[in-house]
């Protein structure tokens, strides 16, 4: 194995262990913390997150698990199949279909619906029927990136410490 190939390992599991932590410490402290507020501060709350965390620290790590994982893959890639090859595949089919597809095509629209809801103009009702349409839908399907990401973390890590030479 290569040093490029050792590096772009080390740097996949780095990536992707930032991805999981992030969304497993939303799971832990910030969303169980944003349930508890109002509906009014839940929703600017909401929305004041959803800008902060477009930022190229973030940007960086969510593509670059996105990139990262596929050409470790391929690094891997042989005949017969090593095992660090199954695993990296895997975590790159359930990184892209489960943390990264799901943000994309699930959490991403309901931020932007969000984004554009005016808080000033909604009548008290209207902003408990809009964190309604928004929380529940959009903690489930974090809910099942999270398990993705961390799932993907996990072969990640297993694929780093299986012995190479004996795959």
């Amino acid at each position: 194995m290569t040093n490029f190939t050792n590096i772009t390992l080390g740097f996949t599991a780095i990536s992707t262990a930032l991805i999981a932590g992030l969304f497993y410490a939303y799971s832990c402290s910030v969303n169980p913390g944003l349930g508890k507020l109002p509906d009014k501060e839940y929703i600017a709350a909401m929305q004041s997150i959803n800008l902060a965390i477009i930022n190229p620290v973030f940007i960086l790590s969510f593509m670059g698990t996105l990139i990262l994982l596929p050409l470790c893959t391929y690094l891997h890639y042989a005949r017969p199949f090593p095992a660090r090859f199954v695993l990296l595949g895997i975590a790159s089919l359930i990184y892209i279909t489960g943390t990264f597809g799901i943000t994309i095509l699930g959490n991403v629209p309901l931020n932007d619906t969000l984004a554009s809801y005016d808080i000033k103009a909604a009548s008290i009702n209207e902003i408990a029927d809009q964190r309604i349409k928004f929380e529940v839908p959009w903690n489930r399907l974090h809910t099942i990136r999270t398990v993705a990401a961390v799932t993907a973390l996990s072969l990640v890590i297993i694929a780093c410490l299986y012995d190479h030479k004996n795959s």
